[in-house]
């Protein structure tokens, strides 16, 4: 069945989130390295500022946005100075007219997760930890499969790297990725995510194999879950035969009181003990637990309010209190999202 032509669309695009994160413990505007996301305490900020331009038919696709932000300068901080802005630039095309195989090329969002950089798409005002230290965005070619009935998303993916425009200094291998989600029905979603690839130059080669697997249930009308485990393992040294692995389950729980209100729960955890995602320098390596509550209040389709407080846990002294080292940290952030 041919696909009948359409007029082309161009839709513009704004999103703006502002916060305010107080640390109970520190004075300091500094967060852990291993926060990439609303990751400066004790003055008001800019997480993201964000415009783009989209342009879509039956047969072609393209996005192009450019960012600003505490988000944008922690994300993309290895990458040259003329790319730091460009939060997603791609191209796709439609290579069937029966079926929905598309191939699209470029800076992309992540296939990675169910927690991306716009704040107003998540259920919790503050990234995961999972979420932070796996890629928020990818560059290379994607190709990708939606089914008829929309039960069944599929994508194999040729990448640059873990989160990167260019390939790491000296590296001339390709990486690669997989997404395959599946929706039995309108409130059952689950999703598998991969990478496998060398993020060192060729000399330092070290495999990486990342895993990604989440599932979002919609159990009444009022309560939703998100269940989400990520695993990796990376060689030790060049062509060794030992890898570190790490890992980190999460669980999201969200309640709706109504159009306006809702809230949600999340407790998670991250361990990588040798250093391979977040290197900590201590005894333990890196072991931590978080939990958060916040609840969020939609003024209007373009205005939301939001407001959370995380608690963080960790093995070791990861944290600071009144500049002393310590295994806690009590954060509560404040966020005000606007986008057209």
């Amino acid at each position: 069945m041919a696909i009948a032509d359409t007029e082309s669309a161009i839709a513009i695009s704004g999103y703006l989130e502002t916060y305010h994160a107080h640390d109970f413990q520190q004075d300091s505007s500094a967060r852990p390295d291993f926060i990439y996301s609303h990751n400066v305490a004790n003055k008001p900020s800019i997480n993201l500022a964000m415009i783009k331009a989209a342009f879509n038919t039956t047969r072609v696709r393209a996005n192009l946005a450019a960012g600003s932000g505490n988000y944008m300068r922690a994300n993309y901080a290895s990458e040259p100075d003329n790319l730091q802005k460009i939060f997603e630039a791609n191209f796709g095309y439609r290579l069937s007219e029966q079926y929905a195989i598309w191939l699209d090329v470029g800076v992309m969002p992540s296939h990675i997760g169910f927690e991306s950089a716009i704040g107003a798409d998540n259920w919790t005002l503050t990234r995961s930890i999972m979420a932070d230290n796996s890629p928020y965005f990818e560059t290379g070619a994607k190709l990708s499969y939606t089914s008829a009935d929309g039960k069944w998303y599929a994508a194999a993916l040729l990448l640059n790297g873990w989160q990167r425009m260019q390939r790491p200094e000296g590296n001339t291998t390709p990486a690669f990725g997989h997404q395959l989600t599946y929706k039995p029905n309108s409130r059952v979603t689950l999703n598998s995510s991969s990478f496998i690839g060398n993020d060192q130059s060729d000399r330092e080669r070290k495999m990486r194999y990342f895993h990604n697997f989440y599932g979002q249930y919609a159990l009444t009308d009022q309560l939703s879950l998100l269940t989400g485990f990520d695993i990796g393992a990376e060689q030790k040294t060049h062509n060794s035969g030992d890898y570190s692995i790490w890992f980190t389950p999460v669980l999201i729980a969200q309640y709706r009181f109504s159009e306006r209100v809702n809230a949600a729960f999340r407790a998670e955890y991250y361990q990588d003990k040798d250093g391979v995602i977040i290197s900590s320098g201590t005894p333990n390596g890196f072991r931590t637990s978080s939990y958060s509550a916040n609840v969020d209040y939609r003024l209007s389709n373009q205005v939301m309010l939001r407001a959370e407080l995380r608690q963080y846990r960790g093995r070791d002294d990861y944290f600071l209190n009144d500049d002393k080292p310590s295994r806690d940290s009590l954060v509560g952030t404040t966020a005000l999202i606007l986008s057209f």
